[in-house]
């Protein structure tokens, strides 16, 4: 729990609520990938890869399980 505790006081007086979601979306992604073993920075580099090839495309961690 260090790392969200972490970034949630860092990001206290966040500038935008918009920014606040979007950050709180990245820590939960790569806390997930961290539980389900995926190393986080290969995960953020594949789903951004499979995002720009497919538009709108969403790629979760337990995505890259099956490879």
């Amino acid at each position: 729990m260090r790392g969200p505790a972490i970034g949630r006081k860092n990001h206290y007086e966040s500038r935008s609520m918009r920014g606040t979601k979007v950050a709180a979306r990245l820590y939960s992604l790569v806390e997930t990938a961290k539980l389900a073993c995926i190393d986080p920075r290969a995960y953020l580099a594949e789903a951004t890869r499979r995002a720009i090839t497919n538009p709108g495309t969403v790629t979760l961690p337990r995505d890259l399980l099956s490879n």
